[in-house]
């Protein structure tokens, strides 16, 4: 029973003590007295109240026990509580392969608190150091797991502390629980560091300071007690500082070993050698002495000072070292480096005069490279235009003499061969304006696709029937904004050069492909970055040079013979791609062929259709006399509109510049058409004299007639509705059918 009773907590005791007080009182016995009344329950009362007073004596027994228990624990934890070093309790976390990989602090007195910097009670330690060293969790887990104590000393990259670590396991060997038992020796170990330095330091010291002796570069020693200010110096260093050896065994003080230094280096030394006192360790400095000769010599003085323990200076000992060779070495070395520095200035400076030079040379070589150009460009014009001229003057003045003559039969012959030549004037001016890049266009959402197949039939007899055409057009090809005729123009001119480069037959291949041009490839190839439609006009012909490629898209250059071919083709097509927004590039290996790409700009929208051509006997006289307003600043071209338009019963007026032509624009008349010149004197051009119409007549339908316009004066190619473009010199027939056009829409 005792056994029993001795392993019962301190309530289950409790509870059996009430228990048997019950008891007790049930059979009328007093619990504290024992007493009990007469009768025949007297002895089983009395074992009874025996077995009461044995419990009563074993729970005071479990009382004392338990308060011993207590007053151990108080004094346990005030033990871990004011103890210096950290203490924890530590719970190890293992994966599903029974490794390591966590910690959880159960218990950690006030010094782990206070030396790991932070408070862990409670936490996972990779809460705190997600990145702690896998060795932690491998030194714990393996004294967890084994039982096996470790005893060790660390870094914790994580506190940034070196940690002397005590580690045993508590406890049941399944809690994985273990108990550590550390201190902060992070002082020593950096004690114990800068020791290492520091004897290392000394070693070299000692090894400079031997090799100095051996190879007799040091000249003196001396011992400086800072506090006394007494040097004391070998009979060396009295003859380096040119002082009576006798004062080495009486001492120096510092004010007397300065008497010999050079007086513009007194106050570096003074300074160097404050500086040595009030951070301790080594000291070194250059300096100039006078010796017994009265010359002045260079020294190096090299000592360490030496600190108490409180930081107060006591020792400067040192060595003196002749540096007088080495510092004539190094002024040596100093005026070659000053006389190489000017060397290299004026080497720069006549570098840049000579940069200078060539960057003139370049500017007159491409000045005369353009005059050459010019040169070429105005002696070709002048050649094509002396024949042309030649044709037009002799034709007029035949018809003259003819309509003299009364031979009225032959002048229609000589106007034909007049007019033949005034439209290759025109043809060569558009072409000139082309390569220009000034040629007025009429830029439209086009499908290349379409064009191409349109032009099948026209290429194919136009390049003959040994030369096959095929084209491969990319389904869906995006659209392009461009003049639908300059492409169908510069598209037969390069079928017709593959022609040519083919005299033996061959195969064109006309291909058409969206491209996305990328920022470095757009700075190759001299274009903005973004989406392009490519069309593509390949050979099998002879092919091009690399120095005939570099010449390709020269005005008025050509490898074909003299007459069949005017060296403007390529031009007027490059030159139609750069106005257009976009290049021309050309790809050629001799013997291969040549293939050029012209790259225009994608259009976000949707085709146009083409509007059907109309003849000259589709010129429509007016329904109702509809008033047009000319504005021309050339009285010829004014006539001419007046007479064709006056034929055709329109009612006209007529203005010689801007200025005019916006009062009419602003007065009560009424006007069914404005056609204007883009060029015109008053202070505006064409365009602004037509919006500014606009604004009093919003639905104001405009005709531009041009023969040259840059692209800002029509607006960058963009027309408003109801405007449209005629480029001088144009066919009667073109003219009444845009008119006509403009009217009814």
């Amino acid at each position: 029973m005792e056994a029993a009773v001795k392993n019962l907590t301190r309530a289950e005791l409790e509870a059996q003590v009430l228990h048997l007080r019950a008891l007790l009182e049930g059979a009328g016995i007093d619990p504290l007295s024992g007493a009990v009344g007469i009768g025949a329950a007297q002895r089983c009362m009395e074992e009874t109240q025996a077995g009461y007073r044995q419990a009563m004596l074993e729970l005071s027994s479990m009382r004392i026990e338990h308060t011993a228990l207590r007053q151990s624990e108080e004094r346990f934890r005030t033990i871990l509580e004011t103890v210096e070093s950290a203490f924890a309790i530590v719970k190890v976390k293992f994966d599903a392969d029974d490794q390591p990989i966590d910690y959880l602090f159960v218990e950690a007195n006030p010094a782990f608190e206070h030396q790991a910097g932070v408070d862990l009670r409670g936490k996972w330690v990779t809460e705190f150091a997600p990145d702690l060293e896998q060795f932690w969790f491998d030194t714990y887990g393996h004294v967890a797991k084994t039982g096996e104590p470790a005893t060790f000393e660390n870094y914790a990259e994580a506190f940034k502390r070196w940690f002397d670590v005590r580690a045993v396991r508590v406890g049941d060997p399944s809690d994985r629980q273990i108990a550590i038992i550390f201190s902060d020796v992070t002082e020593r170990r950096n004690a114990e560091e800068r020791l290492r330095i520091s004897e290392a330091v000394a070693r070299q010291n000692v090894e400079r300071v031997q090799l100095a002796l051996a190879a007799g570069a040091i000249i003196g020693t001396w011992h400086w007690d800072i506090p006394s200010d007494r040097f004391s110096i070998d009979e060396a260093f009295a003859r380096a500082f040119g002082v009576d050896p006798a004062w080495g065994h009486e001492g120096l003080s510092l004010a007397q070993v300065m008497k010999s230094v050079h007086p513009e280096d007194q106050a570096g030394l003074t300074t160097a050698i404050h500086a040595a006192i009030a951070r301790g360790g080594a000291y070194a400095h250059q300096y100039r002495v006078r010796r017994n000769d009265g010359q002045y010599y260079w020294i190096e003085a090299n000592g360490r000072v030496d600190l108490a323990e409180d930081g107060t200076p006591l020792t400067l000992p040192g060595v003196v070292i002749d540096v007088e060779s080495r510092r004539s070495v190094e002024a040596e070395r100093d005026r070659a480096t000053a006389a190489l520095r000017a060397l290299n200035e004026t080497l720069e400076q006549r570098v840049a005069e000579r940069t200078v030079e060539l960057i003139q040379a370049e500017e007159k070589l491409r000045q005369s490279q353009k005059m050459e150009a010019v040169g070429q460009l105005t002696g070709g014009l002048a050649h094509d235009f002396n024949n042309l001229l030649a044709g037009i003057s002799g034709a007029l003045e035949l018809t003259a003499l003819r309509i003299a003559q009364g031979r009225w039969q032959e002048v229609d012959k000589y106007i034909t061969t007049a007019q033949g030549a005034a439209k290759r004037a025109a043809a060569l001016t558009h072409r000139l304006l082309a390569f220009s890049r000034r040629q007025t266009l009429d830029p439209r959402p086009t499908d290349v696709n379409v064009l191409v197949d349109g032009m099948g039939e026209l290429i194919q007899r136009t390049v003959g029937p040994s030369i096959t055409v095929e084209s491969l057009g990319v389904s869906g090809v995006w659209l392009t904004l461009v003049d639908a005729s300059q492409l169908e123009n510069a598209l037969l001119n390069l079928c017709i050069n593959a022609r040519d480069a083919m005299p033996h037959g061959g195969r064109i291949t006309i291909e058409t492909a969206p491209v996305w041009v990328d920022a470095a490839t757009a700075s190759a190839h001299d274009l903005t970055p973004g989406e392009y439609l490519t069309l593509t006009v390949s050979d099998t012909g002879t092919g091009m040079t690399p120095e005939v490629m570099a010449k390709a898209f020269d005005p008025f250059f050509t490898t074909k013979p003299i007459g069949q071919g005017t060296g403007l083709g390529l031009s007027m097509i490059y030159g139609f791609a750069k106005q257009s927004g976009g290049q021309a590039r050309i790809a050629s290996h001799v013997g291969r062929g040549t293939a050029i790409s012209l790259y225009l700009p994608r259009y976000q929208g949707h085709a146009i259709e083409a509007a059907p051509e109309l003849g000259s006997a589709c010129a429509i006289p007016a329904e109702r006399g509809e008033t047009i307003l000319i504005v021309d600043d050339e009285p010829s071209v004014r006539t001419l509109l007046m007479d064709v338009l006056g034929g055709l019963d329109y009612s006209l007026i007529e203005a010689s510049d801007s200025i005019t032509g916006l009062k009419i624009l602003r007065s009560d008349v009424h006007i069914d058409l404005l056609i204007t010149d883009v060029g015109l004197p008053g202070g505006m051009n064409g365009r602004q004299m037509a919006d500014a119409g606009r604004e009093m007549r919003p639905t104001l339908k405009t005709l531009f007639i041009t023969g040259y316009a840059e692209s800002t004066i029509i607006g960058d190619n963009s027309l408003g509705p109801g405007m449209q473009v005629l480029t001088k010199p144009f066919a009667i027939d073109t003219l009444t059918t845009r008119v006509r056009e403009l009217i009814g829409s």
